[in-house]
């Protein structure tokens, strides 16, 4: 079962482009449900955490333009 999509903006991520999971900017209440894990969501705008299946996508009209 997939879960919902977390829209988030890119000044929610990191330096890299990537946001860690599980995370509050999921709303999630459990934050030690499944190893912490990094997820690049600046390369291609979305990515889906492997353990929760849990989605992290820039909001419409948002872009990341980090560093190197």
């Amino acid at each position: 079962m997939e879960k919902s999509v977390t829209e988030i903006l890119a000044k929610d991520l990191n330096l890299q482009g990537g946001v860690y999971c599980p995370s509050p900017l999921a709303n999630m209440k459990i934050w030690d449900g499944h190893p912490k894990v990094y997820l690049d969501v600046g390369r291609t705008g979305e990515a889906k955490c492997p353990y929760c299946g849990t989605v992290y996508k820039l909001k419409e009209g948002e872009h990341f333009a980090g560093g190197h």
